[in-house]
């Protein structure tokens, strides 16, 4: 695939800046030396935290921006032992409300300025602000006061007591220089381009944006531990095939996701890379709409005998895995490998002799001669709908239409428009879709998908069992991590046994890493977030490693 000019050019200076042997080939005088490329797919609108909407922004600005504390891949956001000091050096709690936290010693941003606890107050209340409206505010606003104590101290006071607390008052923040955003209205921050307010205390800064082409950070020459790979490149692509062309033509090192199971053997093809497999927190679900927003239960779907039968007459596992690929895991619940109260081995068992028992005695017959079972003149009969942009989807849909033809379900499929999929599940005008979450550390998310509080939010089916909203409320409210375990089984167990929904998939993503990579590891979560601490093998240095 050929470079466009633009983007050729910017290599091009790349190379340029390179060290006095570059030109022979040579690293001796290049100590610290490697630039990374990376091919995404699609272009951030800001990289500004607050104004993050994009995943692609989000990798930039957790290289240029720091939370207090981050949470250690695969820990609990219950376990304070889990967190490990960023911009913050330590922290203590002062009672069930109030946290105190010290500001890293010697901490400044990338102009020079020190880091004050003025900043970390700023970007609490950015956060909170209706006007910028970040993806975070609800977790701020009301929720979280935050005071400067002395120019390196902050204490923060709850509006409710929560095992999560620490976790709340790291995992969405990070903190923003108010030296640079507090003079600038904050209507305008959306349209702000300038790369001068692009400053923050993380490893790498700011160094260009060429609009429609590519981004570039350069490691922070003052950071604490300063990284060893001193440049970072995002070639931003229009879709998945063109950012896969990009590795396979080696003008990219690095992807995070290549897609279906015949890129990644592709990649895995090409000597000059590696194929990285690792858990995604992306899961997948059929919900079924169990009643309409007058509490009328569904015709068919609002019997739960009809949803335990459909679900023990699906392979999920043979299903996803012809689909996704063979490391595709099959979920307890609504949740991906990642969360960390997941539990693969507890999945439900694929019966279609009991599903036709379950049909049976639920008063759903088959006539004779017929193919679709009827109860009190009802036809077994609703309808799938699905994006119309999801192939993924579509044909996972077909395959439950076959097999639930099997056991007497006449099942029709149909797809919509992203914007149309969106409305017909506000408005509850679907029997049964099939869609798609992203998880978070924390797993208040369930609340929103599947409780009654979630009824015109997430919860599009409109399931509701206050044993298991219970449940949830216990679990949430536990310190320890092993006791809310196995509060947040129990409440799995609960929701399986009503059948709301059946999980599909929990998808494990496979990255393309170039194989002069060293020391690489991937945070699911953040997939870039250990980048500050890989290298290059020096042994095989590309033209383009050769940075000052």
């Amino acid at each position: 695939m050929s470079l466009r000019p633009g983007a050729m050019a910017l290599l091009a200076a790349v190379a340029a800046l390179g060290c006095r042997n570059a030109e022979s080939g040579s690293s001796s005088d290049c100590t610290q030396c490697g630039t990374v490329v990376i091919a995404a797919t699609g272009e951030p609108s800001a990289i500004v935290p607050p104004l993050v909407m994009e995943t692609v922004g989000r990798d930039v600005g957790d290289l240029i921006y720091e939370r207090l504390a981050d949470l250690s891949p695969g820990g609990a956001p219950v376990d304070t032992a889990a967190f490990r000091p960023r911009l913050a050096s330590r922290w203590e709690r002062i009672d069930s409300l109030d946290l105190r936290f010290h500001i890293r010693p010697g901490a400044s941003w990338h102009d020079g300025r020190p880091v004050t606890a003025e900043d970390v107050v700023f970007s609490f209340g950015v956060y909170a602000d209706s006007m910028v409206d970040a993806q975070a505010r609800s977790y701020v606003a009301n929720r979280i006061a935050v005071v400067a104590e002395d120019s390196a101290t902050v204490r923060m006071h709850f509006a409710a007591p929560s095992a999560e607390q620490l976790y709340d008052a790291t995992y969405h923040v990070r903190i923003i220089p108010r030296h640079v955003w507090s003079a600038i209205p904050r209507a305008g921050w959306a349209a702000d381009t300038a790369g001068a307010h692009l400053i923050g205390s993380g490893p790498y800064r700011f160094a260009g944006w060429q609009r429609g082409q590519a981004l570039t950070l350069v490691a922070d020459s003052a950071s604490p531990r300063p990284p060893a790979i001193r440049r970072i490149i995002w070639r931003f692509t229009s879709d998945p095939d063109a950012a896969l062309n990009l590795v396979l033509s080696h003008e990219a090192d690095l992807l995070e996701q290549v897609g279906a199971p015949a890129n990644a053997l592709r990649v895995a093809a090409d000597t000059m890379y590696r194929a990285v497999k690792y858990p995604a927190a992306v899961f997948g679900f059929l919900a079924f709409r169990l009643a309409d927003t007058t509490a009328r239960p569904h015709a068919v779907l609002g019997d739960a005998g009809v949803r335990r039968a459909l679900a023990a007459a699906t392979d999920r596992l043979t299903l996803a895995r012809s689909l996704l690929g063979p490391d595709t895991r099959v979920p307890n619940g609504p949740m991906s490998q990642l969360l960390w109260i997941a539990d693969s081995t507890r999945a439900g068992v694929f019966d279609t002799a009991a599903a036709a028992r379950m049909l049976d005695s639920a008063g759903w017959l088959l006539p004779a001669g017929r193919a679709v079972r009827e109860r009190a003149g009802q036809r077994l009969r609703f309808d799938i709908l699905v994006p119309a942009t999801s192939t993924t989807r579509r044909n996972m849909a077909v395959a439950l239409q076959e097999a639930w033809r099997r056991i007497g379900a006449d099942v029709m499929v149909t797809t919509a428009d992203g914007p149309v999929f969106q409305q017909r599940l506000a408005n509850g005008r679907f029997d049964a879709y099939i869609g798609a979450y992203l998880d978070e550390p924390s797993a208040r998310g369930l609340v929103d998908q599947w409780t009654r509080a979630g009824w015109g939010q997430l919860n599009y089916g409109r399931y509701g069992n206050v044993a298991f909203d219970s449940l949830l409320g216990r679990a949430g409210a536990e310190a320890s991590a092993p006791r809310a375990r196995a509060i947040y089984q129990e409440a799995m167990d609960t929701l399986n046994a009503d059948a709301p929904a059946i999980f599909l998939y929990s998808l494990t993503n496979t990255a393309a890493v170039h194989r002069r990579l060293r020391n690489v590891s991937i945070d699911p979560f953040s997939w870039l977030a250990t980048l500050p601490s890989w290298s290059v093998d020096p042994a095989n240095r590309l033209p383009r490693d050769i940075t000052p």
